[in-house]
């Protein structure tokens, strides 16, 4: 389970010096199956197939444990592409 992550985007800056607007795209075996992106607080979590956000996270290593958990059970661990 790898978190890494790239902080190259140019978009709007946090305090922090983060840049929101992230996106990473959820990829299974099956294709896409959600997304994580980064807000000014957090990371929000939606699923393929539904257009509202499932929550909000502190990190985006919380937001990925949700999105695996949202999948249910006997699914396989998802590839986070930064996009």
């Amino acid at each position: 389970m790898s978190d890494q992550t790239s902080t190259t985007s140019t978009t709007s800056t946090t305090d922090a010096g983060e840049s929101a607007g992230q996106t990473w795209v959820a990829v299974g075996p099956a294709g896409t199956v959600g997304s994580i992106g980064r807000t000014g607080a957090g990371f929000v979590v939606r699923l393929a197939g539904r257009s509202e956000q499932s929550g909000e996270y502190p990190t985006l290593a919380v937001a990925k444990s949700a999105l695996f958990a949202a999948l249910g059970p006997g699914a396989d661990y998802p590839e986070f592409r930064e996009h």
